[in-house]
């Protein structure tokens, strides 16, 4: 079946064209480069993955409760809509929500594939396109990875957000070399990697966890990227370039706080579009998830050195400002042992398999032999 017939509504266009900016810039200078740079480039290498064979699709996934996460996390839990639902139409709601953040997850991963091929053409140093090369290979990976989990355990999909393409656009046509890394590798990588996290550590299904737990730690690689070449670069700018920068990052933080609810699900399941915009303001879950999603973006923001009094004002009124002495570094090293953990407890569990196999055999060897 094609990916259009998933749909639950057509996209606009089947191809959505993004005139190209700036300038491609090649570098002659091959000396070795920034020592932490090209150590990151080295780990981008050591650290590629086959998702065909790492991920085990052989895991069922029921459509009707694909996370396995509580109800309460759903807009309608407690509301007069979800009293007058069947098993079947909560199933379904289940299902739709799913479908529509893994199709969000879907296609803000092939907008970081873009970004980071339009890195590997804009920067101006060569260690930083070598990392670039890498990441874009990562991000080819994760879009393939949620494609077939859509395709084959939920068979739907959602059109790309509004807003999410917007910022995406936004990004990819600034000329400016350094935005790409700011919209993606910041904004949408770390509002992207909360969003996944999140995920990740609620829910009871194995199937999605090593999927987005194997994503997040390649994620990680790509947010030190971004923070080691922002930081090097942002120390040379003007106060007025800094607040263009700042001005951007404020407006991207409040588009994807207030527009990434969820609110075409509930469309769909014939709710008015403002009706579902209060219920979505009034979900608690949904406020804490807002409130998480800046826990990756405020200190990596204040890491590169964009925290002007406006940065920061915009931070106080989103109730946020606090995160950004978080520990970015340990967010980070966490999400690369909750995989390597899963990959020791998959191995682990597939040994014994085989240690059972062979002694069954021996056994049944021994009263052939009697």
């Amino acid at each position: 079946m094609s990916t259009h017939e998933l749909y639950i509504t057509p996209p606009a266009e089947p191809i959505w064209q993004v005139p190209a900016t700036g300038a491609a810039r090649f570098s002659w200078d091959y000396d070795d480069g920034r020592e932490r740079l090209l150590a990151l480039y080295q780990k981008g290498k050591d650290k590629q993955w086959d998702g065909n064979k790492r991920i085990d699709w052989s895991l069922e996934v029921d459509p009707a409760d694909p996370l396995g996460t509580p109800d309460e996390a759903l807009t309608l839990y407690g509301t007069p809509h979800w009293a007058k639902m069947t098993e079947r139409d909560r199933g379904e709601l289940r299902k739709h929500y799913t479908s529509w953040q893994f199709s969000q997850f879907l296609h803000g991963e092939q907008g970081a594939m873009v970004c980071a091929a339009r890195i590997v053409e804009s920067v101006p140093d060569l260690d930083a396109k070598f990392y670039s090369a890498t990441q874009t290979m990562d991000e080819a990976r994760h879009a393939e990875i949620y494609g077939r989990f859509l395709h084959e355990k939920i068979g739907m999909l959602y059109p790309v957000n509004d807003n999410l393409q917007g910022l995406l656009g936004d990004t990819l046509r600034d000329s400016r070399w350094d935005m790409p890394y700011l919209g993606m590798q910041v904004l949408i990588e770390g509002l992207a990697l909360a969003a996944f996290g999140m995920i990740r550590d609620t829910t009871t299904k194995p199937l999605p966890k090593q999927i987005l737990a194997y994503v997040m730690q390649d994620e990680a690689r790509h947010v030190a990227f971004g923070r080691m070449a922002l930081r090097d670069y942002y120390q040379q700018l003007s106060d007025a370039e800094l607040r263009e920068r700042e001005e951007f990052v404020i407006e991207g933080c409040y588009l994807m706080r207030d527009r990434l609810s969820g609110v075409e699900v509930l469309e769909n399941f014939g709710i008015g579009k403002q009706e579902a915009k209060d219920l979505s303001e009034h979900s608690e879950y949904l406020q804490l998830f807002r409130k998480l999603l800046f826990s990756r973006i405020v200190p990596c923001v204040k890491d590169i050195g964009l925290w002007g009094p406006r940065l920061q004002k915009a931070y106080v009124d989103m109730g946020v400002l606090e995160l950004g002495d978080s520990n970015l570094d340990l967010l980070m090293s966490q999400d690369e042992e909750i995989a390597e953990q899963l990959d020791r407890d998959r191995f682990a569990a597939e040994e014994e398999a085989r240690v059972a196999e062979v002694a069954e055999a021996i056994e049944e060897g021994g009263e052939a032999a009697a």
